[in-house]
């Protein structure tokens, strides 16, 4: 039985990506800001309120973790904010900074605090997105953020690594559920589009012609964190359906 960390696990990707450990037969654990979803988690999944971007109350969780569990096998680094939608010359440095702070100092604190408890073995897996390869107009804070975190990952691959600890990135294209749907929306009022046209030219924008379910990002976390997978470090990994336009336009 694993012991896996998951971060923004409450909703979203994150609890699909928590239950699909939890089916597995590992205890999961997840932290979230919105704390009246974690007062409704699935039975087997436990959670407690933390900020990724608070290094104290990281620390803290580091803490408890150690004291309940021992240590932790698998961390999922999945917290993030989409940030702005706006030109890059139109973009409000607090909202940079807050998409920075959530999307990559976060990232960079869960890694800061959870290897010291991992041993040979373990795995981390950073929610990067397709926009950290290709960009994302009208989303400067979000794509500079999300290409950091795989220069994160990367760094970690090559630390970590004669520690027998693996870390990958996993890249979602655009992932159904509320979120995406916010950011098309956001969208279409920038480009003065229907939200139903932006939204096609996503799926269009891809090989598949489809946009991502979050079981198939679920799918990957828990390959990339099996034995399967053993020999796989360092890499960012797209689950976009194969990206062919990152800036579709209908």
């Amino acid at each position: 039985m694993r012991r896996v960390l998951v971060t923004a696990g409450a909703s979203g990707i994150g609890l699909v990506v928590a239950r699909r450990f939890a089916a597995e037969g590992d205890r999961v654990f997840v932290t979230d800001v919105d704390e009246a979803a974690l007062d409704v988690l699935p039975e087997g999944i436990s959670g407690a309120p933390v900020d990724v971007a608070d290094e104290g109350a990281m620390a803290t969780l580091a803490t408890r973790l150690q004291a309940d569990w021992g240590g932790v096998d698998v961390v999922c680094a999945n917290a993030g904010i989409k940030g702005p939608t706006a030109r890059v010359t139109e973009t409000p440095l607090d909202g940079w900074r807050d998409c920075m702070g959530v999307n990559l100092e976060g990232a960079f604190l869960t890694a800061k605090h959870m290897l010291p408890l991992m041993g040979a073995g373990g795995v981390i897996l950073f929610t990067s997105s397709t926009a950290g390869i290709y960009g994302f107009p009208y989303r400067a804070p979000y794509a500079a953020a999300k290409w950091g975190v795989i220069g994160l990952m990367k760094t970690v691959a090559m630390e970590e690594g004669p520690r027998g600890i693996r870390a990958n990135a996993i890249l979602p294209g655009s992932v159904k559920g509320p979120r995406i749907d916010r950011v098309f929306e956001a969208e279409a009022a920038e480009k003065g589009m229907a939200v139903e046209a932006v939204r096609e030219g996503y799926a269009a924008g891809t090989a598949l012609r489809s946009l991502v379910d979050p079981e198939d990002v679920a799918d990957m976390a828990v390959f990339l964190a099996s034995p399967a997978a053993k020999m796989v470090t360092g890499q960012a990994i797209a689950v976009d359906g194969f990206t062919i336009n990152p800036d579709p336009q209908v």
